[in-house]
């Protein structure tokens, strides 16, 4: 029996040590940009990035994250969200910074978002990949998550593994594996490419924009 509650015990602990942990957008985000343009709701519990003609909005993670995953709901521009884009990414600094994206191209009413994922190691990129989504991601929230290993990089949408980027130094392909990045996300203006190539542009009679986000966590 003594030994039985010793493994319990043991187990228990485990489990403590790897369990999510999440609290409010106070506790784990600054809000880096946007002259008032990004707030935070409900005790903590939803934040808002809003995008006008002036500027754009983000805000960035207080901590550093060397592996991980990470999970943030978030609900998307509605209606014509032509020339927007909100990117939600990990990014360590400097020249030969590494990078993981999620970046959710705009596209005008009826039209679907483009998700676009990318991935940096030293400052070089080149890796994306594009997917529409199976559902209308403005009409409620999400879960997009970054699973980050040193094996491999997962994106997943709503638990669904939507792209895998494995570990290939051992074929010359870099990866990103010894920088700690931040958690970053912003809503901003690219309408000279994120919508059907810069051929669709804003239209502003629509802004303000606004996206939002809630449920935070990591592991």
């Amino acid at each position: 029996m003594a030994g039985f509650e010793t493994k319990l015990m043991l187990s228990s602990s485990l489990l403590l040590f790897i369990s999510v942990c999440t609290g409010s957008f106070y506790d784990n985000f600054d809000i880096t940009w946007g002259d008032g343009r990004a707030n935070i709701f409900e005790s903590g519990q939803l934040l808002t990035c809003t995008l006008d003609k002036i500027s754009g909005s983000g805000f960035q993670s207080k901590k550093e994250y060397l592996f991980g995953k990470i999970d943030m709901k978030m609900k998307l521009v509605a209606g014509n969200s032509a020339g927007t884009v909100t990117a939600y990414y990990l990014s360590s600094k400097g020249e030969t910074w590494d990078e993981i994206d999620f970046e959710f191209l705009g596209n005008v009413t009826g039209q679907p978002y483009v998700l676009h994922t990318n991935v940096f190691t030293g400052g070089k990129g080149n890796r994306e990949m594009q997917f529409y989504l199976w559902f209308d991601p403005t009409a409620d929230f999400h879960t997009y998550t970054v699973l980050w290993n040193p094996l491999n990089i997962i994106f997943l949408v709503d638990g669904i593994p939507i792209r895998v980027f494995k570990n290939n130094e051992a074929h010359g392909v870099a990866y990103p594996k010894n920088q700690p990045m931040k958690i970053y996300s912003s809503l901003w203006e690219a309408d000279d490419w994120a919508t059907q190539g810069g051929r669709v542009k804003t239209d502003w009679s629509n802004a303000p924009f606004s996206a939002y986000y809630k449920s935070f966590s990591e592991f």
